[in-house]
């Protein structure tokens, strides 16, 4: 099931990339609901959003390295 919190979590970031207080926000919730393996995936994904979304770019603090 965890897998699928992740899963989740990548379909709603997507949705919401346009926004990007709505999308931090969404970041923060997700950080808080996965499992630190996931969450290095999540850091993964959620750099390549940043990419194709500089805007988004504010969201990278709570990403801790």
């Amino acid at each position: 099931m965890a897998r699928a919190m992740l899963e989740y979590t990548k379909t709603v970031l997507n949705k919401v990339s346009f926004d990007a207080s709505l999308f931090c926000r969404e970041v923060q919730k997700a950080l808080q609901r996965l499992l630190p393996y996931e969450i290095e995936e999540l850091k993964i994904f959620i750099h390549s959003l940043v990419q194709q979304n500089p805007e988004l770019n504010q969201c990278l603090i709570y990403l801790k390295p």
